[in-house]
C-alpha cells in the first residue's frame, strides 16, 4: 500500500496519494530492480515490466515508456516528435527531469512536466510493473492507467529489428 510508510520514493508515494491510488501495492526487494530482467524476478514476464526511459529530443527531455522485453527505436521516436536529433539522456538530465535516478524512474510523479510517449505494446498486458522511484521498488497497475496517469500518447516506437 502507498502510505507515509510506503517503501516507494517519497515523491512517488505522494503522487500515488494525489492520484487517488492509495491502494496500489508498492513492493520492495532486497536486490535491485534496475533492469527489466532484474525486475522480472518479482514473478512476472520481462515484457510486463515498464521501462521509463528519458531521451533528449532537440535538447528537450522526453519520457518513453516501453515494455521490458523491447528496445526503443530512436528513429521512430525522432519521427514521432518531428525532432532533428534524439539521443538517450545522461544520468544528470534524468535526475534533473524526473527527480529519480536511472533504474528507479517511475512512469509518473516526476519533478517536471515532460512529454511522454508510451509504446502500444504495453497494452498487450492486463497488468504491468513499473519502478516506484527507487531501484528496489516496483508497483503493479493496468497499462491503460499507467498511460493515462503519465499523460502519454500511445505510439509505435518499438525496435522491430532486435
Amino acid at each position: 500500500m502507498s502510505s507515509p510508510e510506503s517503501p516507494a520514493h517519497p515523491r512517488f508515494a505522494q503522487a500515488l496519494r494525489e492520484l487517488g491510488l492509495d491502494d496500489v501495492e508498492v513492493r520492495r526487494f532486497p536486490d535491485t530492480t534496475r533492469t527489466a530482467a532484474e525486475a522480472a524476478a518479482i514473478g512476472c514476464d520481462v515484457s510486463e515490466i515498464v521501462k521509463s526511459l528519458i531521451f533528449e529530443a532537440d535538447g528537450a527531455p522526453v519520457l518513453v515508456l516501453m515494455d521490458g522485453s523491447s528496445r526503443v527505436d530512436v528513429e521512430l521516436v525522432r519521427a514521432e516528435l518531428g525532432a532533428s536529433v534524439v539521443k538517450r539522456a545522461n544520468a544528470d538530465l534524468v535526475r534533473e527531469t524526473t527527480g529519480y535516478a536511472i533504474g528507479g524512474v517511475p512512469p509518473f510523479g516526476h519533478r517536471t512536466k515532460t512529454r511522454v510517449l508510451a509504446d502500444r505494446g504495453l497494452l498487450d498486458h492486463d497488468v504491468v510493473w513499473a519502478a516506484a522511484g527507487t531501484p528496489h521498488t516496483v508497483f503493479p497497475l493496468d497499462p491503460k492507467s499507467v498511460i493515462a496517469h503519465a499523460g502519454a500518447a500511445v505510439v509505435d516506437v518499438r525496435d522491430r529489428t532486435a
